[in-house]
């Protein structure tokens, strides 16, 4: 059997699973295979990412990012007719979210990731499903304005990120021997603008705007700064699976261009959101309208 009956059987067995309704490419690469074999897709998030990814107080990862992921899910469980599909949380950091991709810890990146050319070489990116800024969180009465004040002060910015790229560059283009701390995440850069460490923290606005609405007096800090990029944010996947990024990227598209997608929105950047019921009061811009009106996958640089 090992040396003739096998072939015959595996082209028999490659056959049946083209012509099985619901089947998919037996591949390494093939993340639906994967998922419909073992019962289990695995979403990575972020852990303090307001209002996109974050836990809440019940212990359950909330936020705009995974009301998206919940619609890929649900897309997931249709194709690979697993109603039953279990779900597992994993969380991520700027530093170890590709890794965790690419050795397929994770199926699918749910958080705040940026969609960067150099990153297409690493993994795939879904759709872009929010486009932000990068400026500078700061106190009303710290001085700082904009980007020149920082020279020879200390600012934080998050490990791995566009903006701790940017900041360097910044420091040694312009000789601003500014003090640059990077952050784990977004409570870690939390505590260190709080406590005095740095007298700016430089992200994305909008997460800025999250930050803002955790610290312990929001109507102390400012964001302010001419913006220095913008960030177009998207799922990450494995790279070379069409089949799964179609998927994702058809899941995201159907729901923002949903009767009730302007109400998601809304949930999350317009009304009080947890845990401090704060709201962000960030409206939906005219670029923002017209990605949903066309999303695309495109990195700005």
């Amino acid at each position: 059997m090992k040396t003739s009956i096998l072939p015959a059987l595996t082209v028999c067995f490659v056959a049946g699973l083209a012509a099985a309704p619901g089947a998919f490419a037996q591949d390494p690469a093939s993340t639906l295979a994967k998922i419909q074999s073992s019962g289990l897709i695995v979403i990575g998030h972020r852990e303090t990412s307001v209002p996109f990814s974050y836990v809440d107080t019940n212990n359950q990862v909330v936020g705009f990012s995974q009301d998206l992921c919940d619609r890929v899910i649900s897309a997931v469980k249709a194709k690979t007719k697993r109603a039953d599909l279990k779900v597992r949380f994993v969380p991520v950091t700027s530093q170890n979210r590709i890794p965790l991709v690419q050795n397929g810890t994770v199926d699918l990146e749910c958080g705040v990731t940026t969609n960067l050319t150099s990153r297409q070489n690493q993994v795939a990116f879904s759709d872009t499903f929010f486009v932000a800024t990068t400026r500078l969180l700061t106190r009303k009465d710290s001085g700082i304005k904009d980007f020149p004040d920082l020279a020879g002060k200390t600012v934080v910015t998050n490990q791995g990120t566009t903006s701790e790229r940017i900041l360097r560059k910044m420091n040694e283009d312009r000789k601003m021997n500014m003090q640059i701390i990077s952050a784990k995440d977004y409570g870690e850069g939390r505590l260190t603008l709080e406590t005095g460490r740095a007298v700016a923290y430089m992200m994305d606005d909008v997460l800025l705007a999250g930050t803002r609405a955790l610290t312990a007096k929001p109507a102390d800090w400012v964001l302010t700064g001419t913006p220095q990029s913008s960030e177009a944010y998207g799922f990450m996947m494995r790279k070379d699976d069409p089949e799964f990024k179609k998927l994702v990227d058809d899941a995201l598209v159907d729901t923002m261009k949903a009767p009730d997608f302007r109400t998601m929105y809304d949930k999350w950047f317009m009304k009080p959101v947890p845990p401090k019921n704060i709201s962000f009061d960030f409206p939906m811009s005219d670029s923002l309208q017209k990605l949903y009106a066309s999303p695309n996958d495109k990195a700005f640089e």
